[in-house]
């Protein structure tokens, strides 16, 4: 199975120009993806903006007992909306980069120019999906508000209509810059760390390249890096995404670090990564299955 990031050269021959496929892919890809994962989403989500300490297990517990099983897809409008702004956006600008680094170059692409690539690519998805992100943050969010504080929004088109109208354009990028970082650093440790884990497995003798297990080792160690590298920046994000124009992001962090100690910058890390693992498998299944449909109807 191929990665989405740049593969490791022949020592001895150029790199292959990259082919070129739908620019829409990876966010179709991420939104079959997130149709599975999206519970573990929202478990993670809920304990970042949680005023107590919890579990996932208790969180999705909970949620079925009081929601029921729809409640565990409360927000999967804008999560969907999410993949189809953001993931669009990181895979469409990374594979123009990409191909746009190896165009006449008759040597292996260092591993930093891979990395900012990359980095610069998951910024530019932070960019285009914060809005979504916000949504998506309020929507399973509204738990810990009071009936009378809650948003309600009916879906994501429902909440962008509100917040432009209610709050103004600007809320819809709340948290920008913490969710641009959060999504350059997603983008390269994930993709860098991937094809790292993925030659080291290689070369242990123990896989055999392009096995199922070689990929699923490869994905779960990338998704671990991934996942802890992100973590301090998508708890900010939350937590100024889920605030309402009125009040003021500093003091609320600063609160935070106060009461709940330096570890509150990694709450929801067990269900980001039960949640980022399955969904990197998914994502590159199904984003390798549309790549080899594209060449077959192509003829290549």
């Amino acid at each position: 199975m191929a990665s989405t990031g740049a593969q490791p050269a022949r020592r001895d021959a150029a790199p292959a120009a990259p082919k070129r496929y739908p620019f829409w892919l990876g966010g179709v890809s991420a939104s079959i993806a997130v149709l599975f994962t999206h519970p573990l989403d929202l478990a993670k989500l809920r304990m970042q903006n949680s005023p107590q300490k919890t579990t996932t297990l208790t969180l999705l517990r909970d949620t079925l007992r009081h929601e029921g099983l729809r409640g565990l897809y409360i927000g999967i409008s804008a999560s969907v909306l999410r993949q189809m702004t953001y993931s669009l956006t990181r895979f469409a600008a990374y594979e123009k980069i990409k191909e746009n680094v190896l165009t006449g170059r008759s040597s292996p692409v260092p591993l930093w120019i891979t990395i900012s690539s990359a980095g610069f690519a998951g910024a530019a998805g932070g960019l285009a999906g914060n809005p979504s992100d916000v949504i998506l943050v309020r929507m399973t969010g509204d738990l810990y508000r009071s009936p009378e504080q809650r948003f309600n929004y009916r879906g994501a088109i429902h909440g962008l209509v509100r917040i432009m109208r209610e709050e103004g354009v600007q809320t819809l990028f709340r948290g920008l810059a913490p969710n641009m970082v959060r999504a350059a650093l997603m983008n390269s440790s994930q993709l860098a760390s991937y094809d790292f884990f993925k030659e080291l497995l290689r070369s242990s003798g123990l896989f055999s390249p392009g096995s199922l297990p070689h990929y699923l080792g490869s994905s779960l160690l990338a998704g671990t890096v991934a996942t802890t590298i992100c973590s301090p920046a998508d708890v900010i994000r939350a937590r100024l995404m889920n605030m309402r124009s009125t009040e003021n992001g500093l003091p609320m962090l600063a609160k935070a670090l106060r009461d709940e100690g330096p570890l509150f910058l990694f709450r929801g890390w067990v269900p980001s990564w039960m949640r980022l693992a399955p969904q990197t498998v998914i994502l590159l299944t199904v984003l390798e299955e549309l790549r080899a449909a594209v060449d077959y109807i192509r003829g290549t």
